[in-house]
């Protein structure tokens, strides 16, 4: 393999504890997610089927799935860009529900689509233990420069 082939999308290397460090206090949190895995052009998370994620039926809740799905999104986007100078934020995000879950966990994995110097696309799919598609999501962010804050008058 070629140093390019092995080279990842991110701009710098993450660790899966500075990525979990981030949701602390978050919706992540209170629904229970946990990144799990970060490739070379991927990032994935897993988040339990309980009493916060269900809706009244015991089935996962589509609004927790897209949750999930917005973080995932959300914190790869995040690691294509230099912090110091760059921040990404969601402008739109669709989901298709497929399966229903009733247990376990979910786990989701981010790819990107579109990497772009204003925008980014990113495609999530969330499968059920056995691996089966349960929804599938597309989410679109600005790429935004940060600028200086401004002292408050």
């Amino acid at each position: 393999m070629t140093a390019s082939a092995a080279a990842s999308i991110w701009f710098k290397p993450h660790t899966l504890a500075e990525l979990n460090a981030l949701n602390e206090g978050t919706l992540a949190a209170q629904l229970g997610m946990e990144m799990t895995e970060i490739g070379r052009d991927f990032v994935s998370g897993r988040m339990p089927v309980d009493r916060r994620t269900v809706q009244p039926y015991g089935l996962l809740h589509g609004g927790a799935s897209i949750a999930l799905a917005e973080t995932l999104g959300s914190l790869a986007a995040a690691m294509t860009v230099d912090p110091a100078s760059t921040l990404v934020v969601g402008q739109e995000i669709n989901a298709n529900h497929i399966r229903a879950v009733r247990e376990g966990h979910v786990t989701g994995t981010a790819r990107p689509v579109h990497l772009g110097g204003r925008s980014q696309v990113w495609s999530i799919e969330v499968v059920d233990p056995a691996g089966r598609l349960v929804c599938v999501s597309r989410m679109t962010l600005a790429v935004l420069e940060r600028r200086a804050q401004r002292p408050a008058p």
